[in-house]
């Protein structure tokens, strides 16, 4: 019987420099030319076709403009083949780092100033990689394909969509998708799977909102934003209270709002950005519907005009039949004590697009300890120790999942 985490060891090495060096030199957005080029290196070394994949419709490069991400004409994602026919199993790992000071003193410390991979998108990739050595080593054993999916924009929650808008799902046809997210402040060496919804949906609405400014003295011959914007910072806060059922998990937040230069001048123009989380689909389907129509309600009742910019993620679901199925590959790596629900996550993952395309799971690889600088932290860490499982849980699930279609 091939012990996959045995033969791991021997990439361990190169899991770990693979890591590093993504680790100093992390990327941000949609656009990652310096993460794409060694991605495709390391393929090209391994002897693995690949071809970049992802496109920026301009509709998309104006929105995550408009809300502040800049621009970018490029989505620098990665598919790559291991195998032939059917049926085919991705494996996913996400490549994007965050805007983040590092505050952690290393050899191998962020060389951009303000980047770092604070959410372990770097340790992914290095995963993945060691994944494809060991496919690429039994590539003659396995019962179909493997297709690698390197994407990035994960942080700004549409990178995997991009992907998939420009095929990433075809040619071959995939079947089945498996995604591991490593946590610094879970037990190293633990696995958290759950079955069912895994992190929730988020909703995002940019509220340009536009009135009739003038002087603070004659209000009534103004259409006064700011005063637009706060009625519309009460409405949609107050409608989590009365149309979300308490038993469900559902939070909006509005993070931003601006109007206003000086105080003896009324503005004309004000904004507002706000985000919905939710995990249940039919109550998100209803809030959905409702915050829109409580936007034009709100502005039109004090005579304004507005547009609004949305972004939408879906929740990572993971098919319990799937999970099923994968679950003895997984203990092939992992010692059954190590493997348990630890709950839902309270973020947002863009893995969600590709779990609602395919039969999916996606899998926490505990890489710390509980009390340590969780993700998104400047002063996040691991222990490098963990990645060959990583490695090995890939392959051990590619393998074993494509040779158990063939019973």
């Amino acid at each position: 019987m091939i012990n996959l985490f045995e033969e791991s060891k021997a990439y361990e090495e190169q899991i770990i420099q693979d890591r590093r060096y993504l680790h100093q030199h992390p990327e941000i957005g949609f656009d990652l030319p310096n993460t794409q080029k060694y991605i495709q290196q390391r393929l090209d070394e391994m002897g693995i076709a690949y071809k970049q994949c992802g496109k920026v419709p301009p509709e998309v490069k104006q929105k995550y403009a408009r809300a502040g991400f800049g621009e970018q004409d490029q989505c620098t994602g990665v598919v790559a083949t291991i195998g032939q026919g059917s049926p085919c199993i991705l494996l996913r790992a996400d490549m994007d780092a965050l805007p983040i000071q590092e505050e952690v003193e290393s050899e191998y410390k962020s060389k951009k100033d303000g980047r770092m991979h604070a959410c372990g998108h770097d340790s992914h990739v290095a995963m993945l990689l060691g994944a494809a050595q060991l496919l690429k080593k039994h590539e003659a054993e396995l019962k179909g394909t493997v297709k690698l999916f390197f994407q990035p924009g994960e942080e700004w929650g549409y990178g995997s969509k991009l992907m998939i808008d420009d095929g990433a799902l075809e040619n071959p046809k995939v079947d089945a998708a498996f995604g591991i997210h490593i946590m610094p402040d879970q037990e190293a060496g633990t696995l958290s799977v759950t079955k069912g919804t895994l992190s929730q949906a988020m909703d995002t609405y940019i509220v340009d909102i536009q009135g009739y400014g003038g002087h603070s003295s004659q209000p009534h011959k103004t259409i006064d934003a700011n005063m637009i914007m706060n009625q519309l910072y009460t409405s949609l806060n107050l409608l989590m209270t009365r149309e979300a059922d308490p038993s469900q998990s559902v939070t909006f937040s509005v993070g931003s709002m601006s109007g206003g230069t000086v105080t003896n001048v009324i503005p004309d123009k004000a904004v507002l950005s706000g985000n919905m989380r939710s995990y249940d689909q039919k109550t998100r389907d209803h809030l959905c519907e409702r915050i829109p129509e409580m936007i034009e309600h709100v502005v039109k009742a004090w005579r304004g005009e507005y547009s609004t910019t949305e972004f939408h993620t879906p929740t990572t679901y993971n098919d319990p039949a799937f999970v099923d199925s994968i679950t003895p590959f997984l203990e092939q790596v992992m010692e059954p004590e190590k493997i348990a629900d630890y709950g839902v996550l309270s973020g947002s993952e863009d893995f969600s697009y590709i779990s609602q395309a395919v039969p999916s799971a996606f899998v926490i690889l505990g890489t710390g300890k509980e009390g340590e600088a969780p993700v998104h932290n400047p002063r996040m860490k691991q222990n490098e120790e963990i990645f060959k499982y990583g490695a090995a849980l890939h392959a051990s699930v590619a393998m074993g999942w494509l040779a158990s279609q063939h019973k």
